[in-house]
């Protein structure tokens, strides 16, 4: 058996390599346009920085090593220019020699991956403007920082590469400014969380102009100026282009492959295309989302990785299936992390899922050891049946581990109130008795039970005729600091004996710092016959959210964070 495989990396590279293990006979060749078969697109930004320095780290494989280790033949600057399913060969050009060829295959592997989009935009072939998505893009962009030495930088885009080059250059000490067409960045995060995100963006000295299209980019006192649409331009020695990427499929459709979504080559979920031997994964192929079930696109190396093995599985004879992406991802912004899986509440919305949340803000591990840090979770889930749809989690210290053990509940199944079940590792130096991930389940399994809340949406809409109660249960010290509008104060440890001040018959809308409080506040006043909503999230949550929207809601008047 002869299979070709165009493209290496995650996807190609890992296919190519299962497929030796499975089949030591095969011939394997594999054609790669660039001049890295498996690198890693994840460390990019990191060289830019100088957090990795030496360049051979970047390239996991090379091609004499990977023959070495698999006998597999790799083939760095050849470019399939065609594929011909009627004899089973595909065109060739030796990008070094202009040397066309065909090579057959018996059975052929599609991980064309995705390019970087490129608007047309006037002013697009500045040589200040740079794409990052292939080693030779890094290279292009280290070379021009070390020989130019920019001050300033523009990065369009505020996506997990937009964010990740924002830090890098700015941790070199460049001024540095994001411009996102939508007004928050991360869009695997609902608005409510990326406030967040911006906060410690902005903590770090970049600067944000979110809601604000970019018109295109114009040469101007040796540097370049961003066009702003109806705003005015940001003069920058450098702009990166992150807004986004689109799958490579020219190849299949020309071969008169089936297509999906945005032109991504349409498989099943054995990776099988709509032409018999041929197959294709990574980010050029439409997948189900786990949790929707409907088509997207998701561009990840973890689940390129699957779908290669999957492929090669089948490509040796085996019936290895592929259950759908869940989009789990992490993010170290500056001192950060911020980590996404299944949908977020937006998302549920959007796709008719009548679905709610509980936040919360743990520490990380048990106050009572030295270095515990904060943490906000958002966890969404269905209502009535409580199946659990997707986690957000901003914090420091434990954030990976939390997205994780939720990743892996959304996976088996589990239902929200589950969560509470979890029995998770537990030292005073990693973790509280009752896990950040248990507390969810907690909440969650008190609202199955009938404990109501209200949400940071609902705030605006709250009547303040007198028809309900609005209290918050902080100390006065805290409430004097900052509170919302209409809010009495009764701390929480002296509600029993002030509770003749709440009239009897209304409905009481309570609030705290992070929830706890508010929680005990309601469960007291239910007590007494009262109907008690708790706030989800806590005045901290709601003080950071109105502050970042406050501050966007600026700077889009002004083109920019001042």
């Amino acid at each position: 058996m002869k299979v070709v495989i165009v493209g290496g990396v995650a996807g190609g590279a890992t296919a190519a390599a299962r497929i030796r293990r499975l089949d030591e006979q095969a011939e394997i060749v594999v054609f790669e346009r660039s001049g890295y078969i498996s690198y890693a697109n994840c460390g990019l930004p990191y060289y830019i920085g100088g957090v990795i320095e030496d360049p051979e780290e970047l390239t996991l494989q090379t091609p004499e090593s990977f023959f070495s280790r698999f006998r597999i033949h790799m083939k760095v600057r050849h470019e399939v220019t065609a594929i011909h399913p009627d004899r089973k060969t595909v065109s060739v050009k030796n990008l070094e020699t202009g040397e066309a060829f065909e090579e057959r295959y018996d059975k052929l592997l599609l991980s064309p991956g995705a390019a970087p989009v490129w608007p047309n935009l006037t002013g697009m072939d500045s040589d200040r403007l740079f794409p990052l998505r292939t080693v030779e893009d890094t290279f292009r962009i280290r070379e021009f920082l070390e020989q130019q030495k920019p001050k300033s930088a523009v990065m369009v885009g505020g996506g997990f590469i937009g964010l990740e080059v924002a830090e890098n250059l700015r941790e070199l000490g460049m001024d540095v400014t994001i411009v996102q067409r939508p007004r928050q960045l991360m869009n695997p995060f609902d608005a409510d969380m990326a406030s967040l995100i911006h906060s410690e963006v902005r903590s770090h000295g970049v600067k944000l102009a979110l809601g604000h299209s970019v018109e295109g980019f114009a040469a101007a006192d040796g540097g370049v100026d961003v066009l702003l649409k109806d705003q005015p331009a940001l003069h920058t020695d450098m702009v990166v282009m992150a807004i986004g990427v689109t799958p490579e499929s020219d190849l299949a459709k020309d071969a008169g492959l089936a297509l999906g979504m945005k032109g991504s080559i349409l498989v099943n979920d054995r990776m099988e295309t709509s032409v018999p031997d041929i197959y294709a994964v990574g980010d050029a192929v439409q997948v189900k989302h786990y949790v929707t079930g409907r088509d997207t696109l998701i561009a990840l190396a973890g689940p390129a990785n699957k779908q290669g093995r999957i492929a090669a599985d089948n490509i040796c004879g085996g019936d290895s299936r592929y259950l759908g992406s869940q989009g789990s991802s992490v993010i170290k912004i500056f001192d950060m992390t911020a980590a996404a899986t299944g949908i977020n509440e937006t998302t549920a919305l959007r796709s008719g899922l009548d679905a709610d949340t509980v936040i919360l803000s743990p520490m990380s591990h048990a106050g009572y050891y030295p270095g515990g840090k904060l943490m906000t979770m958002k966890v969404v889930f269905e209502k009535e049946t409580y199946r659990l749809l997707g986690a957000q989690i901003v914090g420091y210290d434990g954030v990976d581990k939390r997205i994780d053990v939720l990743a892996t509940a959304i996976h088996a199944g589990m239902k929200a109130t589950e969560l509470k079940d979890l029995d998770l590792a537990y030292a005073p130096p990693y973790s509280s008795a009752k896990d950040p991930v248990n507390m969810a389940g907690f909440m969650i399994d008190n609202i199955s039970k009938g404990l109501k809340q209200w949400h940071l949406a609902d705030a605006a809409k709250l009547p303040r005729d007198g028809s309900v109660t609005l209290l918050d249960t902080r100390t006065a010290e805290e409430y004097s600091a900052g509170h919302i509008d209409g809010f009495q104060n009764i701390p929480v440890d002296e509600l029993r004996e002030r509770i003749g001040e709440i009239e009897a018959g209304k409905p009481v809308y309570v609030i705290c710092q992070s929830g706890l409080r508010s929680y005990i506040a309601a469960r007291i006043l239910e007590g007494h016959g009262f109907e008690a909503y708790n706030f989800a999230g806590g005045f901290r949550f709601y003080d950071a959210v109105m502050n970042d929207r406050a501050l966007v809601e600026a700077a889009f008047a002004c083109g920019m964070d001042q």
